[in-house]
């Protein structure tokens, strides 16, 4: 069911009102009627669809009754198909009648304009963002469902950051060469893969989070005059971060606009393009206090006249849900071998040295120094993934463990991707 708002008409003077595409208006006929009038008349320009309610039937216009009661609970409603070029192109006249008829006691006009307003994601699932007839705000499980998926930023894209991309407010990115992870021998800790990956380059910071995309089509002084309001619920707030960047690919230009204490960003649409694109990032994984869902709104302001608070004209909203992390199964083929090297297991590293290049697995060792004579690497790490249809990458569970190896996770595991 399409979006509804109430619009009041004046007799007294012309009534201008925005109209978003594949929402519908419905006009207060009997609250500006002038006293005496007992039917009205309505007429419309050719790209408005109107429909004039009457004991509980709704009539489209035109039809071949010319004059309509003005009985309790008559309404004109009307919707519009298409954009407006300009400001105000498109309009409705409602024309009020007394018991003689003849000439009208009063009119009342209404201006329109038609704009698009949209908030999208991939809510298909396709990896890539889309305007879609899913409902964008709910979510369902299953290759059958719908919905966009969130993943938690919990790698660090900069090795020069001393925390995860997800406790950070800004948006980071880092192009090196892989370091080499092997050192002295070591005990061991099978990683089938979904773990670490070390590749020449890392990835931008941006492409572990997901596309929000704002479309706003229209005459663009209407934009300029009224609010475009970007929003978050205050229980959410916490659980994700916004970024946005404007018209520029500088990662140095984008800025979290949405998240933690900031639960609104006021959107200011460019003259030039229809399009802008947030980027979206989850703080924390789904559970007992969390489900996971995160919804988002856009809302498109009326200006108020002075002393008045702006009216909300529409909302349109987007939920995600929060990717859980996930075990890598043991079960899976190895692709790493982890040891950690402590007194007098030379030999042991050794012959898993040989088994490892055997089964063409790279060895990471984790030395003496770093371990503190602590060899339980799967006591203080668990190996998991989390996925979205636009990416996958490995994260690394720390346990609640604190002995030698407690600082191995951040210290030594926490890298891009």
């Amino acid at each position: 069911m399409a979006q509804q708002r109430r619009v009041q008409l004046s007799t007294q003077r012309p009534t201008s009102t925005v109209c978003v595409l594949g929402t519908e208006l419905s006009l207060d006929v009997c609250g500006s009627a002038p006293k005496d009038a007992v039917a009205f008349h309505v007429q419309g320009t050719p790209g408005v669809k109107l429909y004039v309610v009457h004991e509980t039937q709704s009539v489209k216009l035109p039809s071949s009754v010319c004059r309509w009661p003005l009985a309790a609970g008559a309404e004109v409603l009307l919707a519009m198909d298409a954009l407006s070029k300009d400001v105000g192109d498109e309009k409705v006249r409602i024309s009020y009648f007394g018991e003689a008829g003849g000439v009208p006691v009063g009119r009342a006009m209404l201006y329109l304009t038609c704009v698009d307003v949209s908030l999208d994601t991939d809510a298909s699932r396709s990896g890539a963002v889309s305007r879609t007839l899913l409902d964008k705000a709910t979510w369902t499980w299953g290759p059958d469902g719908h919905g966009a998926i969130l993943l938690v930023n919990c790698d660090r894209d900069d090795p020069k950051a001393e925390t995860p991309d997800n406790r950070d407010t800004a948006v980071r990115s880092y192009a090196g060469t892989g370091t080499s992870h092997t050192r002295n021998p070591t005990f061991l800790c099978f990683s089938p893969r979904f773990f670490l990956s070390y590749t020449p380059f890392s990835t931008p910071d941006l492409k572990d989070m997901s596309q929000m995309v704002l479309r706003t089509r229209g005459p663009h002084t209407i934009f300029a005059g009224h609010r475009l309001l970007l929003h978050v619920d205050f229980g959410d707030a916490d659980k994700v971060g916004v970024f946005y960047g404007g018209n520029s690919i500088a990662l140095e230009e984008y800025k979290h606009v949405l998240g933690g204490s900031k639960l609104a960003y006021a959107v200011k649409p460019s003259r030039h393009q229809e399009e802008s694109i947030f980027y979206v990032e989850g703080l924390a994984f789904p559970d007992v206090g969390f489900s996971g869902l995160v919804a988002f709104h856009v809302t498109l302001l009326e200006s108020p006249e002075k002393g008045l608070l702006e009216t909300p004209i529409f909302t349109d909203t987007v939920v995600f849900r929060v990717a859980p992390w996930i075990m890598t199964p043991n079960t899976a083929a190895p692709l790493e071998v982890f040891v950690c090297s402590v007194d007098n297991n030379e030999d042991f590293v050794a012959s898993v040295g040989a088994l490892a290049e055997k089964a063409k697995c790279p060895l990471t060792i984790c030395p003496l120094l770093e371990n503190r004579q602590d060899r339980w690497i799967q006591d203080e790490v668990e190996f998991g993934y989390v996925q979205a249809p636009h990416k996958t990458f490995p994260v690394v569970f720390d346990s609640p463990r604190d002995r030698g190896l407690k600082d191995f996770p951040v210290k030594s595991i926490l890298v891009s991707d």
